[in-house]
């Protein structure tokens, strides 16, 4: 599909995450709380998440090689620690291993 399963890198990468954090609009555009309920409202939109997640990694393409970017299909577009860590993990070993850390 030419694009990149984590958040913020390269010219395609998931737009509409399935995070209540990156689906809500950011403090500075809306000052006033944000109740459990009123949360839907981000979590329905079309539009793109207001806040992007930089450097999540979402669980990617479905069986069909396919990655629809939509909130509700929280098992391709939702960014979890069991997806994160290895990656980090990974990274964080070829750091130490250059002498970078």
């Amino acid at each position: 599909m030419g694009m990149s399963y984590m958040v913020g890198y390269g010219a395609k990468y998931p737009k509409k995450l399935h995070h209540r954090a990156s689906s809500l609009p950011s403090v500075a555009a809306h000052p006033g709380k944000i109740g459990c309920s009123q949360g839907f409202t981000g979590l329905y939109s079309g539009a793109a998440n207001p806040n992007v997640h930089v450097g999540a990694v979402v669980g990617g393409p479905n069986q069909n090689d396919q990655f629809p970017d939509q909130r509700s299909d929280y098992e391709h577009s939702e960014p979890a620690t069991y997806i994160n860590a290895p990656l980090v993990g990974a990274l964080a070993y070829l750091a130490h291993s250059s002498g970078q850390l």
